[in-house]
């Protein structure tokens, strides 16, 4: 069976005696964080117990605290630190403060307890675990498939990737689209607007989240203003609305509005938002439109690169310590903007689709200490779009 790299991390994490903090594997649905997990401890040679919220008909603290404590009885009787394995904890009401406390007491009398907790909402995951955790655990980032990942294990070509993007579940599904974009509605994105964002109290409109969901997949890759929005969408009340729940779209990993770059972050807080889709698979399964439609047509398809690109970097900025942006400046424009620890990196892609010139060499005027990328095309030092998604070129954070 495929292995990710994230299996040689969370064992690691596992075989280590000197480390306490709880370990969370977050990420967004589908994306094989319980087979991780599963897979991970097939390789460490420590007594555990794995535990599912999903398991349980109405899970709840008294649950909890039952499976912690037999995690504990196993530990007592063995002279190697015990695992316990928590997942779809954030099905548990009141989960972050019972953490907390059984946590809190096991550092109190020393116990040799590793926990790592995981689930399918990482919106909910981690309100608790920003609400009541602070400074008890590390994040192990479960994302979307890469193409490389989605080649070695289901034989991906370029073109199967920007349309089915990297959701294994649903890639076992690719011969068939018809099947695939019900799967994907249906198991994907219908429980992550519903089961994660709706759960928040702040919702009060959710029609208008879905609304906004389907918007930002139609125009990913694509810059557009709130007033915009608010002309696009019914019932959409005010231009604060729509970004708070563009903002918990983002903490469920389906949608992101990019800022603009600039040096100042007051400015770049009103910049209109570049929307960008966390997977081209939630942009190809909300359009409703065949594969061979949406790759064969320029404009589509170079919507569909740019979102690939712009996903993959998302996917990448957290671990390597960058932040993803787009630039402007009148008719000016550069795709991507890299910035993080002092570095600066500008990204241009050549997508095939139409798009205003000269913006690269005006940001770089403008920030001589940028990195140039060239993705796409075939300028000299351009690099490939299928060389990039496959991860064979250099960031300089990598």
């Amino acid at each position: 069976m495929f292995q990710r790299k994230i299996v040689a991390t969370i064992a690691a994490r596992m075989q280590e005696d000197d480390n306490p903090l709880l370990q969370v594997v977050a990420g967004p649905r589908q994306t094989g964080k319980s087979t991780a997990i599963a897979q991970a401890l097939d390789q460490v040679e420590k007594p555990f117990l794995s535990a599912s919220a999903d398991d349980i008909i109405t899970p709840n603290i008294d649950w909890l605290r039952t499976e912690w404590q037999q995690a504990r009885n196993l530990q007592r009787n063995s002279e190697k630190p015990t695992i316990l394995v928590l997942d779809e904890v954030q099905k548990v009401a009141g989960w972050p403060n019972a953490v907390k406390g059984l946590w809190d007491a096991d550092q109190r009398e020393q116990r040799p307890l590793k926990v790592i907790l995981s689930g399918s909402s990482s919106l909910l995951l981690r309100k608790g675990l920003e609400d009541s955790l602070k400074g008890r655990f590390e994040v192990l980032r479960s994302t979307h498939w890469s193409l490389a990942e989605c080649r070695k294990a289901f034989g991906f070509t370029l073109d199967d990737f920007l349309f089915f993007g990297g959701f294994p579940g649903a890639a076992r599904l690719a011969d068939d689209e018809r099947r695939w974009r019900a799967y994907m509605r249906d198991s994907i994105i219908e429980p992550t607007i519903s089961n994660d964002v709706l759960e928040q109290e702040d919702v009060r409109k959710p029609a208008l989240m879905r609304a906004l969901f389907e918007l930002g997949a139609r125009f990913s890759a694509q810059e557009l203003s709130y007033n915009k929005m608010l002309g696009q969408l019914q019932d959409a009340g005010n231009t604060a609305t729509l970004a708070h729940y563009l903002t918990l779209l983002d903490k469920a990993g389906v949608l992101r509005g990019l800022e603009k770059y600039d040096p100042k972050a007051v400015k770049r807080k009103k910049s209109s938002p570049r929307l960008m889709v966390y997977d081209t698979a939630l942009m190809t399964a909300a359009s409703g439109r065949a594969k061979e439609l949406l790759l064969s047509d320029p404009e589509l398809r170079g919507h569909l690169v740019e979102s690939a690109i712009g996903a993959r970097l998302l996917a990448l900025g957290p671990d390597l310590g960058f932040n993803v942006h787009w630039w402007r400046e009148g008719n000016n424009e550069v795709d991507f903007v890299l910035e993080g620890e002092g570095k600066l990196a500008a990204i241009e892609v050549k997508s095939g689709r139409t798009k205003s010139q000269g913006g690269m060499a005006v940001f770089l005027r403008t920030y001589p200490e940028a990195t140039r990328i060239v993705v796409g095309g075939s300028a000299a030092g351009a690099v490939s779009i299928e060389d990039f998604l496959l991860g064979d070129v250099a960031l300089p954070w990598s």
